[in-house]
């Protein structure tokens, strides 16, 4: 197997990963968080958001674009721009849909919640604290669901196309 195809495998592999992990997020913790009482909300969140920062996590979501980026390039050497053009619009609607978003939206929300000090305050306030967490949150969550689902379709078309000649 040719560093071309393992790009390519690989790309569409750890795309996948990342997409199935943000739906299954969007449609079993939300609707299940969404259901628990404020406190419990907060307490949760902040767990799950110290957890999944490891190198099981972190390495797939910020190597995705390196691996669809040189899918893409490998592609275009070889004169195949219709797979090297769902490549990269693979990493694009990645970078920005998914990494934009995290980066310049849920983190900053994960740090202002693990900053919450929930035992030292009152129910009021924990309350305030989840509504101002929660929608944001799940609404830049969504948007980077939809972004890496689309990012996967594009990786998993590149692979279902027929090569094309420049």
């Amino acid at each position: 197997m040719d560093l071309k195809t393992l790009l390519l495998g690989g790309s569409i592999i750890s795309t996948g990963l990342i997409a199935g992990l943000l739906y299954g997020w969007s449609v079993s913790v939300i609707p299940g968080t969404q259901r628990v009482a404020a406190n419990n909300y907060v307490d949760t969140m902040q767990h799950i958001n110290r957890a999944i920062i490891n190198p099981a996590f972190i390495v797939p979501f910020m190597g995705i674009p390196v691996l669809l980026g040189g899918a893409a390039i490998m592609q275009f050497r070889v004169g195949d721009h219709r797979r090297g053009w769902l490549l990269a619009g693979a990493a694009g609607t990645y970078v920005v849909g998914v990494l934009g978003a995290t980066i310049g939206r849920n983190v900053p929300l994960n740090d202002a919640l693990d900053a919450f000090d929930l035992r030292g305050s009152s129910g009021d306030a924990i309350e305030r604290r989840r509504t101002s967490y929660e929608t944001p949150w799940n609404r830049w969550h969504q948007l980077r669901t939809v972004a890496s689902v689309g990012a996967f379709a594009l990786a998993a078309t590149a692979a279902l196309v027929t090569a094309n000649e420049a």
